[in-house]
């Protein structure tokens, strides 16, 4: 009833202005001219103080607002496709979108969330494509780390990034090939130095401490967004709160012997009856993750398929899928995609490889808030390697796999009342998120 009534003052509020008022739409389906820098134009727009609307699964999930704020002058300097409309064909849009025969909803977005990404200062040898992609549409964002996190610093934001971390204190699994580099060496000693003004004994200890408090931030009502490494580590290291997971040449001492059997599961957000791989020599965290097969998949095969979502029942997935494709090309990361058994019943899989029983862009809630695991190092980089240059994104403006990155940006934007009626207990018993919340629901239940 609450979504009905703001959609309704909505609707009212651009038909009062008169045959004068002129708004908006930035069209995102195939029309548009650079789809990233559409979602900085819209940002900075609500940042200002103006509302604008996000019109799920209407040409690509497009954008109206008032024509304002010289919303159109910034369009055109940014090569942004933008469409001018009298306000009664914006009410004709409007009520096209609400319409109970169409997969289409109205979502208004009134607030711009704070973004933090939590990153080293020095990330080499790695380049990011979460800050890669707030830096190329113009979002601004802070950086922060341990000690930021660890000091509190995280309460002053609103929507989390995860730089490709290793939260299990093992440096990356990077000790077989890259020890003896500078990089790597100093990373170590920065870690560890930080980890005992901490007051911590290892790096481990204080990863921990760090990801217990990130995921308090997502409990009380934030949102957190993470790729690559820093999905199925994030998950691991929740699972082994009290158990030493880490190899003797990562932290000095032997690990737990029993370790596997002492991982628990309802620690995590995501993932659950998985593997750790103890092999200090070997790149990889765990068997979440699915196995390399550079070589022996045809790249130009490779694409992972986006599900569709009643834009009315299910809004949440449905505005972290919006797109103008619904296949999207495949990319490697540390962390590339997820093995569907190692996924929780009350995850939402937004996203498969084709043909394949892996998941690569997954979604759930915690608490009062969200988080989203998104597989792959860059979208536009196939096999993004240490000391690779970062992607140019100039070269890719309207890029599939950089906008689901955009997305989980403007998501948190929706106006607060509106995200407190997108809470699983309000949706219907049809709703996959109603499902996977009441799956959450009976694994507390039988666990208490």
């Amino acid at each position: 009833m609450a979504r009905i009534i703001t959609l309704s003052l909505l609707f009212l509020a651009f038909s009062a202005v008169g045959a004068k008022a002129q708004f908006v739409l930035v069209p995102m389906d195939d029309s548009q001219t650079n789809h990233l820098k559409a979602y900085g134009l819209i940002y900075n727009y609500i940042g200002e103080g103006h509302e604008a609307s996000w019109l799920l699964n209407y040409r690509g999930g497009s954008f109206l607002a008032r024509e304002q704020a010289d919303i159109v002058r910034n369009a055109r300097l940014r090569n942004i496709r933008v469409e001018q409309l009298t306000d009664a064909q914006a009410n004709r849009i409007i009520s096209d979108v609400e319409s109970q025969a169409s997969n289409t909803a109205l979502v208004p977005l009134q607030e711009t969330p704070s973004i933090a990404v939590y990153s080293p200062s020095h990330a080499l040898p790695w380049d990011d494509a979460v800050t890669l992609a707030l830096t190329y549409a113009e979002v601004p964002y802070d950086i922060i780390y341990n000690d930021e996190i660890l000091s509190g610093e995280l309460e002053d934001y609103d929507w989390l990034h995860l730089h490709h971390e290793d939260f299990t204190g093992q440096f990356g699994k990077f000790w077989a090939a890259y020890r003896n580099t500078p990089w790597y060496q100093r990373q170590v000693r920065d870690l560890e130095e930080m980890a005992a003004g901490h007051g911590f004994d290892k790096v481990s200890d204080m990863k921990t401490a760090v990801v217990l408090t990130i995921r308090d931030f997502v409990g009380n009502g934030g949102f957190m967004f993470a790729m690559c490494s820093a999905t199925d580590t994030f998950d691991i290291a929740l699972s082994a709160l009290d158990v030493d997971i880490v190899p003797s040449q990562f932290d000095g001492d032997p690990m737990d012997p029993d370790a596997q059997e002492r991982l628990d599961f309802t620690q995590t957000l995501a993932f659950e009856n998985f593997q750790v791989e103890t092999d200090p020599g070997q790149y990889r965290h765990g068997n979440i993750d699915v196995p390399v097969r550079i070589g022996q998949l045809d790249e130009a095969l490779d694409y992972f398929t986006l599900f569709e979502f009643s834009a009315k029942w299910d809004p949440v997935p449905t505005m972290l899928t919006q797109n103008h494709v619904s296949s999207v090309k495949g990319f490697y990361g540390q962390s590339t995609a997820f093995r569907m058994e190692t996924i929780k019943s009350n995850v939402v899989v937004m996203a498969k490889n084709s043909g394949r029983e892996e998941a690569k862009y997954i979604h759930g809630n915690y608490g009062d808030g969200f988080w989203t695991f998104y597989g792959g190092h860059d979208p536009e980089d196939y096999t993004h390697r240490v000391g690779d240059p970062p992607t140019d994104l100039d070269l890719f403006p309207n890029s599939p796999g950089y906008r689901l990155i955009l997305n989980n940006i403007l998501f948190p934007a929706a106006e607060r009342q509106e995200l407190k009626t997108m809470r699983p207990e309000n949706f219907g018993s049809d709703s996959s998120i109603y499902r996977a919340w009441a799956l959450q629901q009976t694994s507390v239940q039988n666990s208490n």
